[in-house]
């Protein structure tokens, strides 16, 4: 005989199941073996596991007070690019009027630290003059001769007034003497504060090239739009950048003059340097006149530096410059005693919903224990990927989340299951009673997990950081409940209701029509139990005393009064 279509269903359901599961263990061996990035552990957040304190000092221009706004906002930025780089449950605070404290869950790499550090002022200049980075020339001797310490006495003001940005009118004596003994290597240079509307000299960030470059044309504030990506022609990695309205125009006309120097073989008068905190990062020549406002950043990039400078200037140009000044490791803030306290009350919730399911339920009990223990297999395991691919570490209040979602999955099991018995008491077999209260407990289910889901989200993108780890759990667990409602609790009653101890309604399996009531014909049309008499035939009658009782007890307020109603119309028959 054919297999059922329902057990065909179900074997399906549970082997796609099976499949998932597998496929998650393995990508998480994959970024354990193969890439040394993920581990068999969730990450922890910092106040579980402590990490890295990073604090930065702003430096200002002109050495003043920063004001608290440019405090907040370069708080604000330098969240959104640690954010960006994948690490997760970071402490960004304010304090001292002038320090902005970083606290990472664990050590802190180097790719890390110079993000946070990196204040991503970017500077857009005309090129006037580059050449190698040296100090020195030859000499008529044929030796190197270092050039002299320049005059204070040259010229140091233009004699006839610049009328853009790459007039070389800019260069001035005093200028080109101090280029020309200008030391990349040495720290004293500060080129990142010098004054926008004068011209700087800089140098390439490995040190081999300087330049002497113009005003400032544009800064990063006219930047809405930053992406890494790969020039198909060369194979080399670049840096789209979007202007707004306002440096789209700006930057349309300064390519249209720079295209004229290339157009007239004008070099280095033709390009145009990208700098970001005094380093020249790429000095492009100007190919064409780009009208839309979409540059394309080339240099010496990589994948990862590439996203780096993206996600720098995509998060915006702070408004101060920072430096390091101390970095010591923290310890956790509650530390494994308060994870052990949460893991404790996590257990004693499961226990609890387990000893619930066991007394209300009997033996579907443990098709709720079997379900929960999935859920939490296919949770751990997605904890640890999302740990290697979206830095996400699991906090106190993630915890919390996850603690609060058992309860949400227990509502799924026992929606489900009170269809199944109130089909059962309409007088459906166990299979027909499983297969409709599916369909009728899925849509209830269905509308309260997304509600579930919708608070998830709200919350997180409302929510304080502190927050957002209870919001992401939550809305991650609650999607897996509908996946495991899906493909194992229900599969699995498809094929239990087909057993002899679960199908034939035995007392233990918590399906027994005659204990749930089910003793009637239909909605308030009970049967009559037949006359018992003697010994054998009064248990009988106790316990189908106790079966209508149930179902009386079952009733709707319709039923009730329908049941009332017919059993007065059969007392007036009676007395007739």
């Amino acid at each position: 005989m054919a297999t059922p279509t329902p057990v065909r269903h179900a074997w399906r359901a549970l082997t796609g199941l099976l499949a998932i599961v597998v496929v998650l263990f393995g990508v998480n061996a994959l970024g354990v073996y193969a890439f040394g990035k993920s581990s068999w552990t969730p990450e922890l957040a910092l106040d579980l596991q402590g990490g890295t304190q990073i604090i930065l000092s702003a430096k200002t221009p002109d050495g003043a007070t920063p004001t608290s706004e440019q405090m907040d906002q370069a708080a604000a930025i330098i969240r959104q690019r640690v954010d960006a780089s994948g690490v997760g449950e970071t402490d960004i605070t304010t304090q001292a009027g002038n320090q902005i404290v970083v606290q990472i869950p664990g050590p802190a790499d180097d790719e890390t630290r110079d993000r946070i550090a990196a204040s991503a002022q970017m500077q857009l200049r005309a090129v006037l003059y580059t050449t190698a980075a040296s100090t020195s020339f030859v000499g008529e001797d044929g030796n190197q001769t270092p050039y002299p310490t320049p005059d204070p006495g040259l010229p140091s003001t233009p004699t006839v007034a610049p009328t853009d940005g790459s007039d070389l009118n800019w260069v001035t004596p005093a200028l080109q003497a101090e280029f020309l003994a200008y030391d990349c290597n040495d720290s004293a240079n500060d080129p990142a504060n010098a004054p926008k509307d004068q011209p700087v000299i800089a140098c390439d960030p490995s040190g081999t090239a300087k330049y002497i470059l113009g005003p400032v044309e544009l800064d990063g504030s006219a930047i809405t739009d930053a992406t890494a990506g790969m020039n198909t022609q060369n194979g080399q990695w670049v840096v789209n950048v979007v202007f707004d309205a306002d440096g789209a125009k700006t930057f349309g006309e300064v390519s249209q003059r720079l295209y004229a120097f290339t157009q007239a073989g004008k070099t280095p008068q033709n390009q145009f340097a990208f700098v970001l905190d005094g380093a020249v990062l790429s000095a492009p020549s100007m190919n064409g006149v780009i009208l839309d406002g979409k540059p394309q950043i080339s240099g010496s990039f990589t994948q990862e530096s590439s996203k780096t400078l993206a996600d720098q200037l995509k998060y915006g140009a702070l408004p101060l410059s920072f430096e390091v000044q101390s970095t010591n490791s923290i310890s956790a803030t509650l530390g494994s005693q308060q994870l052990q306290i949460g893991l404790i009350a996590g257990l004693i919730g499961l226990a609890l919903v387990a000893l619930y399911s066991l007394i209300v339920y009997r033996a579907l009990g443990f098709v709720i224990i079997a379900s929960l223990a999935v859920m939490g297999i296919l949770t751990y395991i997605a904890l640890c990927i999302l740990a290697w691919r979206m830095g996400f570490r699991l906090s106190l209040a993630g915890v919390a989340g996850l603690i609060v979602t058992i309860g949400f999955t227990a509502d799924s099991f026992i929606v489900y299951f009170e269809r199944i018995r109130d089909e059962l008491r309409d007088g459906k077999s166990i299979t027909g009673a499983v297969e409709d209260g599916w369909g009728r407990a899925k849509r209830t289910i269905y509308i309260s997990k997304s509600i579930n889901i919708l608070a998830a989200v709200v919350l997180y993108i409302l929510a304080d950081a502190t927050v957002k780890g209870f919001a992401f759990t939550l809305g991650l667990t609650t999607l897996i409940d509908i996946l495991i409602f899906i493909l194992f609790t229900h599969p699995v009653m498809q094929l239990l209701a087909r057993t002899r101890f679960f199908g034939g309604g035995h007392p233990l399996s918590g399906l027994d029509p005659e204990a749930l009531g089910a003793v009637y014909r239909g909605r308030a049309q009970f049967r009559v139990p037949a006359a018992a008499s003697g010994p054998a035939q009064g248990g009988a009658a106790r316990r189908t005393k106790r079966s209508r009782g149930e179902a009386e007890r079952r009733q709707t307020i319709a039923e009730r009064k329908q049941a009332e109603l017919s059993g007065t119309r059969s007392t007036t028959e009676g007395d007739d």
